[in-house]
């Protein structure tokens, strides 16, 4: 439920061209962050929304957009942000 609700929120507020999230919390399991209920994903996001923006900022606005999932529900979050000028120039 937790990667459709990270789905729904980034599609809302990023409009993304590319959004893949894989969930990686079953190869965590007895870790500590997943005791507590919180999985592990890692996403994949090429959008508009990042042109001209540095790493930081591009994590900055996934983390706004996610809220309070941060708080309890993702534990570990791995990001790979791309504006699509540089998806183009990795696909030469």
């Amino acid at each position: 439920m937790t990667s459709e609700h990270i789905k729904k929120l980034l599609n809302e507020s990023l409009n993304p061209d590319l959004l893949e999230i894989i969930d990686n919390s079953a190869a965590h399991a007895g870790h500590a962050g997943a005791r507590s209920g919180g999985g592990h994903y890692h996403v994949t996001i090429i959008s508009e929304a990042f042109e001209g923006k540095s790493l930081v900022q591009r994590h900055q606005l996934i983390y706004k957009a996610l809220g309070d999932l941060m708080k309890q529900e993702i534990h570990a979050l791995g990001i790979n942000a791309l504006s699509p000028s540089e998806e183009t120039k990795g696909s030469l």
